[in-house]
């Protein structure tokens, strides 16, 4: 797995990564000990990071419990987004959000760009956002109060116009990489982990388009089944 360059999973993200995957996101330190326990993470080592993770704001304590702060609730939304997405039949529509207030400074455009980002929608030109209009969900108030928003139809070849906005091609290849590769981490619990955990970010990237624009071969619903698979393997894990 080294050519993949996989970040290497602290006692803090393997915690983090059991909560995110636990609805409602609360286990007991017991629980939370014995699924690291699993990755070769040891109890005091374990309990230290939990007690650094509470004083840093990331998770609070409820009695025996952990859950996670305001702010990673978010997170799990997101990741919980990106892996079952709610989509609608595309008709070949396209939103379109076009900014037109001015004077904005630039932490406002970096934060509305981050987070149109989050939102799979991609900047064609400078104020320009679009993608197809195949998800369940509105624009935020944010952008409507500074933008015309709309749904329109592109002339040109809708394919190309997806490959145009996003890296299709390396986003799929990376992640056929990382699937290739989960057949030979079985008998390394902490290499499975970090793969999986991998996949879990490289998903975030996943543009959602509907299947009509994504190129043959599309890795994102085989990772979302792989993902789904291993967290039934978690629940077995630390129960």
């Amino acid at each position: 797995m080294t050519h993949l360059l996989l970040r290497p999973v602290s006692a803090r993200s393997a915690a983090l990564t059991m909560l995110l995957a636990t609805h409602p996101p609360v286990l007991t330190a017991a629980e939370l000990v014995t699924g690291l326990e699993h990755l070769g993470f040891t109890e005091n080592a374990t309990r230290a990071a939990l007690s650094r993770m509470v004083t840093r704001g990331d998770l609070l304590r409820q009695d025996a419990a952990y859950t996670l702060s305001d702010r990673l609730v978010e997170r799990q939304r997101r990741v919980d987004d990106a892996h079952h997405p709610a989509t609608r039949p595309w008709q070949g529509t396209w939103e379109m959000a076009v900014v037109t207030a001015t004077g904005r400074s630039a932490a406002d455009r970096a934060a509305l760009r981050a987070q149109l980002a989050a939102m799979r929608v991609a900047e064609l030109r400078e104020g320009v956002w679009t993608r197809p209009a195949n998800l369940r969900r509105g624009w935020p108030t944010e952008l409507l109060d500074i933008s015309q928003c709309f749904e329109s139809r592109p002339l040109g070849d809708p394919v190309a116009l997806a490959a145009e906005l996003w890296d299709l091609e390396s986003w799929a290849q990376h992640g056929r990489q990382l699937l290739a590769a989960l057949p030979g981490t079985t008998d390394s619990p902490a290499d499975r982990f970090t793969l999986v955990a991998a996949m879990v970010r490289h998903l975030q990237g996943d543009p959602l388009l509907p299947a009509e624009l994504q190129p043959d071969d599309w890795p994102g619903d085989e990772m979302r089944a792989t993902y789904d698979d291993y967290l039934a393997t978690l629940v077995a894990i630390r129960s």
